[in-house]
């Protein structure tokens, strides 16, 4: 008799009493399956950020390595030309002619040149053609002699290189101007 007067002080149909037990188990059990589930989606979440941060290591590393290799190739091309400049550096002066030493640094300049054109590396020496802003810097300019060469190079100071559509340095050029005269 006690429990339905406590009961009834506390609101409760003394009928529905199990129920309500049923329910707050049922309640606590949903409770449990949530929080497993935040924990399993929690654990999936930094399972995923770490592999991200494995992926981005392993590509950084990748593209070192296919620089290093792309350099590697490179040098592996210029090795023979090195090998002949260095056996011109230790040629006896006086047994040897200068003609011969000028034709085998041209040799050997021919070498590089092909060796580097492999590799995408173009000389760019513009004397005669259009002005190129892209390609060529202007230091001068100079007369020309008829409205058909304005905007042409007169003079090539220093030869320009570009790599692979890059240019590494501009052609220093001297440019012809009509100015009308």
């Amino acid at each position: 008799m006690t429990d339905d007067i406590s009961n009834a002080d506390a609101g409760l149909d003394p009928a529905l009493e199990g129920e309500g037990a049923e329910q707050a188990s049922a309640t606590d059990g949903s409770a449990d399956d949530r929080q497993r589930e935040i924990d399993d989606l929690k654990d999936k979440h930094l399972r995923l950020a770490a592999e991200y941060d494995n992926f981005r290591r392993r590509a950084v590393k990748e593209r070192q390595e296919a620089g290093w290799r792309a350099q590697g190739e490179l040098v592996r091309g210029l090795i023979d030309a090195i090998d002949d400049i260095t056996r011109f550096a230790h040629v006896d002066p006086t047994t040897v002619d200068s003609k011969t030493v000028v034709d085998g640094v041209l040799l050997v300049e021919k070498k590089l040149f092909k060796s580097l054109a492999g590799h995408g590396f173009e000389v760019v020496v513009p004397t005669g053609h259009a002005f190129d802003p892209n390609l060529h810097e202007a230091v001068s300019t100079a007369p020309a002699s008829a409205p058909e060469e304005d905007g042409t190079v007169a003079v090539c100071f220093q030869a320009g290189y570009v790599i692979n559509g890059l240019v590494l340095r501009p052609a220093r050029v001297i440019v012809k101007q009509w100015t009308g005269a």
